[in-house]
């Protein structure tokens, strides 16, 4: 018997009908013996043995397969292939292609960054200069306070420079756009000081910023020092006519 290209003896098996040698009377029929029997259960467990093994390679393959597919759960793949079109001559289309993804990552942070500091430093100067715009506001409406409170004071016109600058240290606005003193700022009663009651007091203060009326009901004495030789013409514009004309007597030099 020729089996797996091995030719294996066969054992007759005795039996049948007499006369075996007639034309139809009896045959032989073959034994498979140990040794063929091992040898086929040999070679079919070799044949299912590589069947499966070759099963898992493929089911691990196939699993492989699978977990990478999870990867690109959710990705258009024609949306990609658009993306990647609009860069095909792009410096990033070719580091993408060279597998340099960390230089392309790196090119990008860098552009997003430059791109932030230039919308801050904008963000910045906007806010710096409404703030200068608001500051200038602020000291305009202030400054108009120190005017109107100066005026019902009775202040010389050519002494209002030298308040604003002096009430501006101790003044400043509230929330409300009022005038208020600053917190160290106190009035006689020890409430905080108001604008009137600190013209009140620079009457004592700075004569020299109030006409003769208003600084002792037309009183006539005169503010001007007798042994200065020469006067500068802003202070002199500054004095109450009765210290101009005292000025004047006295041949006092008024200079520029």
């Amino acid at each position: 018997m020729f089996i797996f290209g091995k030719w294996y003896p066969l054992m007759a098996e005795e039996g049948g009908s007499e006369g075996g040698n007639g034309g139809g009377g009896g045959g032989q029929s073959t034994e498979i013996t140990p040794e063929i029997q091992a040898l086929i259960d040999a070679r079919v467990g070799e044949a299912v043995g590589g069947l499966k093994t070759k099963n898992s390679e493929l089911l691990g393959k196939l699993k492989s397969a699978g977990d990478q597919l999870k990867t690109f759960e959710g990705i258009d793949p024609e949306a990609v292939r658009g993306i990647l079109s609009k860069f095909a001559n792009d410096e990033e289309a070719g580091l993408i292609a060279a597998g340099k993804l960390d230089e392309v990552l790196d090119k990008r942070t860098t552009r997003m960054k430059a791109g932030f500091e230039q919308e801050t430093a904008k963000e910045r100067t906007a806010r710096e200069a409404a703030e200068a715009r608001a500051d200038k506001f602020s000291r305009r409406v202030l400054e108009n306070g120190i005017r109107a409170e100066a005026t019902a004071a009775g202040l010389h016109q050519y002494a209002i420079d030298d308040a604003l600058l002096r009430a501006s240290a101790t003044f400043k606005l509230d929330d409300e756009g009022n005038p208020v003193a600053v917190e160290d700022a106190f009035g006689k009663d020890g409430k905080p000081l108001t604008l009137k009651e600190w013209f009140s007091d620079m009457k004592e203060k700075a004569p020299h910023w109030f006409p003769a009326s208003a600084n002792g009901g037309g009183s006539q004495q005169s503010n001007v020092s007798m042994g200065a030789k020469t006067m500068k013409r802003t202070q002199y514009e500054a004095l109450s006519p009765l210290d101009q004309r005292a000025a004047i007597k006295a041949n006092i030099k008024i200079v520029d």
